[in-house]
């Protein structure tokens, strides 16, 4: 079974922002788009139904829609957070099959084999499908506009769900369209395609430029390819395989299956198998207690909080795990709820370094009439299989380790303040380094990075300078900065820097850095922004970006 959610961003965006249909009218019919930026400007990715109304649609320029619908209000879309959500609408899916799988951007493919009975039959179950998402979220804002459809093989529901009509259903013929050792001529592959020939050719999942080329060859439809492929319209003359070959020697270089029509098409014939990867739900290690008398004291916490720490090193041992952030909630009886969180610089599961730790974050806990209910959960886990003892382990055991120092470190000064700079593919200074987790991997496309030699310090940003110079392209002779003139007696250079073209507008200007040494011996660095005559501004700008040794 296929489903395909319509409008899956705008939904979710609705549902987000908690519009009502027949509260909050005017949320709910006020023109909206959700927008990307690119470097031509804010691009829409979708609009709600006033806004498609209005004029508003998807690929679209803000700036030429808002020539349409002036009130036209924008909204950034959030491509993560919609694959988040498809996810837990996977797992959600699965109270109709035993298993479920992405469709990316916008689908779900649920498996329905055999367990269309339980709901009555195919008919009925797309009938609760299609119930269930009409209520999802209590009905509110008219819930998930979904299209579902059911058929032998994932690329033929895929096709009907998109294409076909709504609640469409391809029974399996007695043969069996989803077996790969038939012969690719087989009846029931004969069957599904009179069955799915009038969809257009856009059912296959194809690329853009793959379904441009077919078009451009006059193929329209599902039958029309099958018939060229099969070599029963008589198109080019060689026979039944003649058609086929003409096709694969014109796609013979593309090996996705979303850029060859002829994988695509045996795929939803049921003749080659189609891989997918079920969706599967990973539970957090939790633990918890439910104290039968409530506490108020804190030595009773850190006692309920060493129990914990224990239980939880044993369920995360089990696992072959580690935790790297841990959430500890506390209950209260008068129903509030104190959670205190902190994440690790590398993957542990020692009770005595989570209870350091939580120890330094439950000095502000209010207990109030006491607390009733306290639980342990590793948000973050990661792989960590067990080690010998060695001198690293017997120094984590007196505080010493370099991971529990950052442990330490961060929950005292706050999260972010403990940091490392790495280095990153940017020739421009300012550019050329990024800031990391202290013990996270370095990427490994970065370790063979080699710059020129660099200051040892650089400005938080270039500083304007005034420079005098013999000619606009020559050497600097004086330069002025921090209301100091300076005369410079050395220069060394220039480097020419090129502008990222690819992330910058084209006024960007290029740079050529120089160092130099003024009179009293001190060096600096600095650049001349531009050339004369390059006809991206005035004169060249000179700044000051670093102090060399």
């Amino acid at each position: 079974m296929a489903i395909w959610l319509v409008r899956l961003a705008v939904d979710r965006w609705r549902h987000s922002e908690g519009c009502k249909l027949g509260v909050d009218a005017h949320a709910a019919v006020h023109p909206t788009a959700l927008i990307t930026e690119t470097a031509h400007g804010p691009r829409i990715d979708a609009a709600n139904d006033a806004g498609r109304a209005a004029g508003a649609a998807k690929g679209m320029m803000l700036a030429d829609a808002r020539t349409l619908c002036p009130q036209l209000r924008a909204v950034p879309s959030d491509p993560a957070g919609d694959l988040a959500f498809l996810e837990r609408l996977a797992m959600w899916t699965q109270r109709w099959g035993p298993w479920s799988a992405l469709d990316a951007p916008d689908g779900l493919l649920v498996d329905v084999t055999a367990v269309a009975h339980l709901f009555g039959g195919e008919a009925r179950l797309l009938a609760d499908v299609s119930a269930r998402f009409a209520e999802w979220g209590g009905g509110r804002g008219g819930g998930l506009c979904a299209r579902a459809a059911i058929a032998p093989t994932a690329g033929a529901a895929w096709a009907l769900a998109h294409y076909g009509p709504a609640g469409s259903i391809l029974p399996s013929s007695s043969q069996g369209f989803g077996s790969p050792q038939r012969s690719r001529h087989d009846a029931g592959a004969e069957d599904m395609m009179r069955a799915l020939g009038e969809l257009p050719i856009a059912a296959l999942r194809l690329d853009d430029d793959v379904l441009l080329v077919l078009k451009r060859l006059g193929l329209k439809r599902l039958g029309e390819l099958a018939g060229i492929e099969s070599g029963q319209d008589g198109r080019g003359g060689e026979g039944r395989a003649g058609g086929r070959d003409a096709i694969q020697r014109r796609f013979r270089n593309r090996r996705s299956p979303a850029a060859n029509p002829l994988i695509r098409l045996d795929q939803l014939l049921g003749r080659v198998p189609e891989p997918l990867l079920p969706v599967v739900a990973v539970t957090a290690p939790l633990v918890q207690r439910r104290l039968m008398e409530p506490i108020r004291h804190r030595d009773l916490l850190d006692q309920v909080l060493r129990d914990l720490a224990v239980d939880m090193a044993r369920e995360l041992e089990g696992r072959g795990e580690g935790a790297r952030r841990l959430e500890f909630g506390m209950w209260r009886v008068d129903g509030e709820v104190v959670v205190r969180r902190l994440e690790m610089a590398a993957a542990t599961r020692d009770p005595a370094h989570i209870c350091r730790l939580f120890a330094m974050r439950l000095d502000d806990v209010e207990a109030g009439f006491g607390i009733e209910m306290v639980r342990l959960r590793a948000a973050w886990a990661e792989p960590l299989g067990l080690t010998q003892t060695d001198l690293e382990a017997a120094a984590e055991q007196h505080g010493t380790s370099l991971s529990a120092c950052i442990d330490r470190l961060t929950v005292r000064l706050g999260e972010g303040a403990v940091r490392r700079p790495v280095l990153h593919a940017s020739h421009i200074p300012e550019r050329a380094q990024r800031w990391q987790g202290p013990l996270a991997p370095e990427p490994a496309s970065q370790e063979e990075l080699a710059f020129h030699a660099r200051p040892l310090k650089m400005l938080d940003q270039p500083e304007k300078i005034a420079v005098l110079y013999a000619t606009p392209d020559g050497y600097p002779k004086q330069f002025r900065w921090r209301g100091a003139l300076h005369e410079v007696v050395r220069v060394e250079g220039p480097e020419r820097i090129a502008p990222e073209w690819w992330r910058e507008k084209g006024s960007a200007r290029l740079r050529d850095y120089y160092r130099i040494e003024d009179a009293q011996g001190r060096r600096y660095w600095i650049y001349r922004a531009g050339l004369a005559g390059d006809g991206r501004g005035g004169l060249p700008d000179w700044f000051l970006q670093g102090l060399c040794a």
